[in-house]
């Protein structure tokens, strides 16, 4: 009798690199591998027979918890005969052969070019019972060319590029992932069309720099097309994308948005900094004046969009003015959610040896005063939509209360979380997957109630695809298939 084998992945840091968790487990499972249940995963995949990290190397620290973590797997790993531990990811990509020095229990180190690789470096290392470590400078194949096992029956990533051709001095990505290499548009589509045949109704294109795809194959306005040719598909309802460059952000992808319906009016637009000097510092080829215009630009086509955004306090150089220079910006912008990061040295980047770091003292001050105001505002224009109606797609995953309060969860067309209060039974609920109308009854910071429940209710393929995926044996983290960019301030 042949003993099933198991998997889990742990996965940090930012969805490309989720998107690629999901193609590994899809690897794992076509070489024969089954996910570990919900137990082993709670464990940091103490039960499991292998067990991947798929790392990042962005965040201060990263370095540390990735180790800490290795050396609590190398007591685990004692007590559990073949158990094979796998790192990957930015952090694989940077520390290469590092990684089995420090942790010569770890079984395979890959790296953010050749993930398809971990099922045959696996298998080497067991056979030849020694560390495999190989990283590719270039990449392999696309991602979305690889087997996955997606988390979302109804909403789903799409890779149009990977890599980065900027140079920002505060981000080793560039570095880990390689120069920009684009999809052909014809593949995504059928990338698409296949997924909305599965019952997948919302996906999300996916970029280091996603509007400036069409680079490699010298076609600028390739991403509006992109957008466009999106709304022919029949049975996509909701195309969302992340993360656009303002140096990139054009005004046909802005025209694209506002007349193709199944086009999302939300957009994630990084500012990082207010300041035209940090941000010359930074270099980010834009400035504070170009970053409003495309706000302005963006409202006037649509005036319901919700629009985040990303934001680094305390960078290198940072001034009590270059602060105040972000806050109004912020004033202005009037994010609905904004993202918000103390600078932290990562070591291979030019911010990382630069003069005149700001003391951490500062840096916490000027957080706080920032994560206040980006919470006020947000608060304001949440307000707005009080007695207003929104269409809202249900999800599981999104709201850690919805047992106890009654409630079912999902977004908006914008974006924004919804809890909306729904009936008892089980047979009037509806299905993660299904959208119905609803109107707002309260705003927090952060969410929006609809505590009179919904109407329209419409049962979408996406809620049968959800149903069909879990009337068998129980799935397990079952959700949006949509993470967002970062976790909105506290």
């Amino acid at each position: 009798m042949t003993i099933e084998r198991t998997y889990h992945v742990i996965t940090y840091g930012c969805q490309m690199n989720v998107h690629d968790s999901e193609r590994i487990s899809g690897l794992l499972e076509e070489a024969g591998l089954k996910r570990a249940d919900a137990e082993a995963s709670q464990a940091l995949g103490a039960g499991a027979d292998v067990v991947v990290f798929n790392t990042c190397a962005v965040r201060e620290n990263a370095d540390n918890r990735l180790y800490g973590n290795l050396g609590h797997m190398a007591s685990v790993k004692a007590r559990h005969p073949g158990m094979q531990i796998a790192v990957g990811g930015c952090m694989a990509q940077k520390d290469r052969d590092i990684i089995v020095r420090k942790a010569p229990w770890v079984d395979v180190v890959f790296g953010t070019n050749n993930v398809g690789a971990l099922p045959r470096l696996l298998e080497r290392a067991r056979v030849e019972k020694e560390s495999q470590v190989e990283i590719e400078e270039a990449l392999e194949t696309f991602p979305s060319n690889l087997p996955s096992r997606r988390e979302s029956p109804y909403s789903a990533w799409v890779s149009v590029s990977v890599g980065c051709n900027n140079t920002c001095t505060f981000c080793i990505v560039p570095a880990l992932r390689g120069k920009e290499s684009d999809r052909r548009p014809g593949d995504i589509l059928a990338e698409i069309e296949m997924l909305v045949g599965q019952g997948v109704q919302e996906i999300t294109l996916l970029g280091q720099n996603v509007n400036a795809y069409g680079v490699e194959f010298g076609d600028r306005r390739a991403f509006a097309k992109l957008l466009r040719a999106c709304g022919g598909v029949e049975g996509l309802e909701r195309v969302r994308f992340t993360s656009p460059h303002p140096k990139d952000f054009t005004d046909d992808v802005i025209e694209a948005m506002a007349e193709t319906p199944n086009v999302m009016p939300q957009l994630h637009m990084p500012l990082q900094s207010g300041s035209d000097a940090i941000l010359k510092s930074m270099r980010r080829s834009y400035r504070s004046e170009r970053f409003l215009g495309i706000l302005d630009r963006v409202r006037e086509a649509m005036p319901e969009a919700a629009i985040t955004t990303d934001i680094i306090v305390g960078f290198p150089g940072e001034s009590e003015d270059d602060f105040q220079a972000t806050m109004e910006v912020v004033r202005q912008a009037r994010f609905s959610a904004a993202f918000t990061f103390q600078y932290s040295i990562r070591p291979g980047t030019p911010a990382a040896t630069m003069p005149h770091q700001v003391p951490k003292p500062v840096v916490q001050d000027r957080y706080e005063r920032l994560v206040e105001l980006v919470n006020d505002l947000a608060w304001q224009e949440n307000r707005r939509l009080v007695g207003k109606e929104v269409e809202v797609m249900f999800a599981t995953g999104e709201g850690r209360k919805d047992a106890e309060t009654h409630r079912l969860s999902g977004r908006a067309r914008d974006n924004r979380l919804v809890h909306v209060a729904v009936p008892a039974s089980a047979d009037d609920r509806p299905r993660p997957g299904d959208i119905a109308t609803v109107r707002i009854t309260h705003a927090a910071p952060h969410h929006l109630n609809a505590d009179d429940g919904f109407k329209e209710l419409r049962r979408t393929r996406g809620g049968d695809a959800w149903e069909a995926a879990t009337s068998g044996p129980k799935a397990e983290g079952i959700g949006l298939g949509m993470p967002g960019v970062g976790l909105p301030v506290a």
